[in-house]
């Protein structure tokens, strides 16, 4: 999935991720990518670029939920609550997102997105085919089936 965690349909999507990923379960290897939609959602690179801080201290997929989960309240200090409620190195984290440190993997994503054909979020794959049009467990879960 191309993301972006200020995207009110990838918010929607997660509902619809679990019940894929209780359908599937072992067989299916679910990636995340970032997809921040700069222009409508100002906070979105900066929760992208926190989410791969915490995934510098193990926790990438504890601060994507908690990013989903704040939807709506995303700000500077907000994306510092987070990593301190994570159990993380706030202070680190802070110095991260300051440096940039995470820029470039978040731009990675972006880019191979953008030559994938991603044009918004948020955007499936299933087994390196895009998944076009309306999305739902079903239609996800016949399409990782390859039907």
């Amino acid at each position: 999935m191309y993301g972006d965690f200020e995207c009110p349909y990838c918010l929607a999507a997660q509902g619809i991720l679990d019940r894929v990923r209780s359908r599937l379960g072992d067989r299916l290897r679910f990636v995340f990518r970032h997809f921040p939609l700069d222009g409508v959602h100002p906070m979105a690179r900066q929760a992208a670029e926190l989410s791969e801080a915490a995934a510098a201290q193990d926790a990438f997929w504890p601060a994507h939920d908690a990013l989903f989960a704040a939807q709506g309240r995303l700000q500077p200090a907000e994306l510092v609550k987070i990593a301190r409620d994570l159990g993380l190195d706030a202070a680190r984290v802070e110095r991260e997102l300051a440096d940039g440190t995470h820029a470039a993997r978040v731009q990675h994503d972006v880019d191979t997105g953008t030559a994938s054909g991603v044009t918004g979020t948020p955007g499936f794959f299933a087994n390196g085919v895009m998944v076009d049009g309306a999305f739902d467990a079903g239609s996800l879960v016949a399409a990782l089936r390859g039907q």
